[in-house]
């Protein structure tokens, strides 16, 4: 098959017979993440051989689903000159995004001409798209199992907030985790250390407002998952464990602040 000008029903259509389950694979991640590196989507589906070989592959992959109109390069590369091809950033072409639109857990989402994001917007999703990344590699090793990983818009939730308005509260992802017998569910901001201290007190004050809701206890059987800010630095935890500490002193248990080293250990169980 090889590329079209334009991106038709029957171009899709015959997409879905042309791309291998590991191209398909790929596609539904970045549908999930909305961006990743190379060495990042590498790390995800190119592992079966040598470190020289699964970089190549990735590459001639990656090169094939560009051409295809299936993902996009965006303007933008992470690590400088020497982290060469693998540094390069993508998202889903309109192609990619209508595959992902027909069968993905946002199905029947607007299709949009891909852009190149501000570096703050590329930061933020690289950062949560290792998030991801960290939490599959834990569960091949059998560490855990994922038994949900939902980015926005997937993630967000919508309630009846003060005075009846309607709240829209917009985690980064929510997290199930399968631990033998047991399921832990989390909802995570990854922070950057950009928000100001009243800008994060808003969001964990719109957390415990959906928290009195009962609507995701309602979900979960009586469980509402855990709010889990991973942040960059003990400085950075320091100041916003201060913040959560301002909070009504019964929404305590609900949050959780932790460095981004320490989240895999949380999420199998242990504690930050």
């Amino acid at each position: 098959m090889t590329r079209r000008a334009r991106v038709t029903e029957a171009y899709v259509a015959e997409l879905t017979l042309e791309l291998t389950p590991r191209e398909l694979a790929l596609v539904a991640d970045l549908d999930r993440l909305r961006l990743a590196s190379a060495k990042q989507l590498e790390r995800l589906h190119f592992t079966a051989e040598s470190p020289k070989a699964n970089a190549t592959q990735a590459r001639r992959t990656l090169a094939r689903l560009t051409e295809l109109r299936v993902v996009v390069r965006l303007g933008r590369r992470v690590g400088g000159v020497r982290a060469g091809s693998r540094g390069w950033v993508y998202a889903l072409d309109v192609a990619g995004q209508r595959l992902a639109s027909a069968c993905g857990p946002a199905g029947g989402v607007r299709i949009r001409r891909p852009w190149t994001p501000g570096l703050a917007f590329i930061a933020h999703g690289l950062a949560v798209a290792e998030l991801y990344l960290g939490l599959i590699e834990a569960a091949r090793s059998g560490m855990l199992d994922v038994l949900d990983f939902d980015t926005e818009p997937v993630s967000w939730r919508t309630f009846t907030g003060l005075g009846g308005a309607r709240t829209v509260l917009k985690p980064d992802a929510f997290v199930r985790i399968g631990l033998g017998d047991f399921e832990d569910a989390y909802f995570v901001e990854v922070d950057r250390a950009t928000h100001s201290g009243p800008s994060v007190a808003r969001k964990l004050t719109s957390y415990r407002r959906y928290w009195q809701t009962a609507r995701e206890q309602n979900r979960w059987g009586g469980v509402f998952p855990k709010v889990l800010v991973l942040v960059p630095s003990e400085a950075r935890k320091a100041a916003l464990i201060e913040v959560a500490g301002e909070q009504p002193a019964e929404s305590w248990p609900l949050f959780q602040v932790a460095r981004y080293d320490d989240a895999l250990g949380i999420f199998s169980g242990g504690t930050s």
